[in-house]
């Protein structure tokens, strides 16, 4: 038998070093990538520094754009009725400012004396609460050190008023910013309500033809269930909070007004357990002065939010949005992370907004029939999904 040669080739790099290329550039080259990244470094910079700048403007004008399109239902009722939009948009802005001004002017000052004494009452609350505990569960709660840790002692309180006062200087400046925000809010609200068509066309000029149609889309979804959203909860902590003081104010608990303003709004802007929230606090502040006051407040909370389930809300809910309500509990919950109490309360038409975005440019599929029958699910039918077949059925039949 012969021997078969090798066919492999020859080991060009016999010493197993590594062979090492290098990459020359030409000095013209070498000075124009230095300058565009130093260029690219200096414009990173410039945006950070104007963005931490105009954070608080920007907030102001996201928080213009949301009351715009709050409003924006009743000014597009009053404009297709023939009234141009700019007169109407002043029609309902004057009208919210009377609202508010009356308001102020009514309850301002019972509202502030008694949100001055609530703040003054919780260190004593704290120190009721643990000595309650301690009595009935035997716990060993240490009144001093809870109110300490809580920052909630006389003392600390003082320091926190005297520091937010900041003398005369500190008021002024913090009254002129405060006015100034609202100014900017509300200029830059009444722009975006009156001009709503021009700039939604302006800014669909800069779209192909394919993409204007789903732009305008998602902007009237947007607004529809924002606006429908707003005003609706809206009228709603009206209600709430109105029946809340009134019933608080005939039991005489303890800072009535106040909290009923906040079960009235807590009830409507924090999802599923906004209701509990609302008369929980009061509860505690009624359970050390009147103990059978806590009984009346569970049973006027739950006869009320029976009357709201199957009367106020069915009239008033007409445009609602399709948003899970963990969704809409978790988005209250960053938006109080990120922006405190206002972005609790813009947190749900936020993401009912970003809902309808992805609703609009992104695909869906049928299920498959198998997955819809393991995956279906019965569920009980809510007062108002009943009200409403009810009502639908009526109208049908001659």
């Amino acid at each position: 038998m012969g021997t078969m040669e090798d066919q492999s080739e020859p080991n060009p790099n016999p010493t197993g070093t590594r062979n090492i290329a290098f990459i020359a550039l030409e000095p013209r080259y070498l000075k124009r990538a230095i300058f565009m990244i130093l260029v690219g470094v200096i414009i990173f910079q410039i945006v950070t520094w104007s963005f931490a700048l105009l954070a608080g403007f920007l907030f102001n004008l996201l928080l213009a754009w949301l009351l715009a399109i709050s409003i924006d239902p009743l000014v597009t009722g009053l404009a297709s009725r023939g009234m141009r939009r700019g007169v109407a948009t002043s029609i309902v802005a004057v009208g919210g400012i009377a609202l508010i001004g009356g308001f102020i002017a009514l309850f301002g000052g019972a509202l502030a004396n008694q949100i001055a004494d609530l703040i003054i009452a919780l260190p004593l609350l704290v120190l009721d609460l643990a000595e309650w505990f301690n009595g009935t569960f035997d716990a060993n709660i240490n009144p001093v050190e809870l109110t300490a840790n809580l920052n909630l002692t006389s003392e600390q309180i003082t320091s926190i008023a005297s520091s937010l006062a900041g003398g005369i200087f500190g008021v002024v400046f913090s009254v002129i910013s405060v006015v100034f925000s609202l100014l900017t809010i509300l200029v830059f609200s009444f722009y975006f309500s009156a001009d709503a068509p021009r700039i939604k066309r302006f800014i669909a000029g800069w779209l192909p033809h394919g993409r204007q149609l789903v732009f305008i889309n998602v902007w009237d979804i947007s607004v529809r269930k924002a606006g429908g959203f707003v005003i609706s909860k809206f009228a709603l902590a009206v209600l709430s909070s109105a029946a809340h003081v009134g019933f608080f104010y005939l039991i005489d608990v303890p800072y009535w007004l106040p909290m009923g303003i906040f079960a009235g709004l807590v009830s409507q802007f924090i999802p599923t357990i906004g209701t509990y929230l609302g008369v929980i606090v009061p509860g505690l502040f009624a359970a050390f002065e009147q103990p059978l006051d806590v009984l009346w407040i569970a049973i006027f909370a739950t006869v009320y939010q029976q009357i709201e389930n199957y009367v106020f809300t069915p009239r008033i809910s007409t445009a609602t949005m399709d948003i899970n309500s963990g969704v809409a509990l978790g988005a209250v919950f960053v938006g109080a992370a990120l922006f405190g109490p206002i972005g609790a309360i813009i947190g749900i038409p936020v993401a009912a907004i970003i809902i309808a975005v992805f609703e609009a440019y992104g695909q869906r599929y049928e299920l498959h029939p198998e997955v819809e029958e393991r995956t279906q699910v019965r569920r009980l039918r809510s007062p108002v999904e009943v009200i409403r077949e009810m009502q639908a059925s009526e109208t049908e039949t001659p």
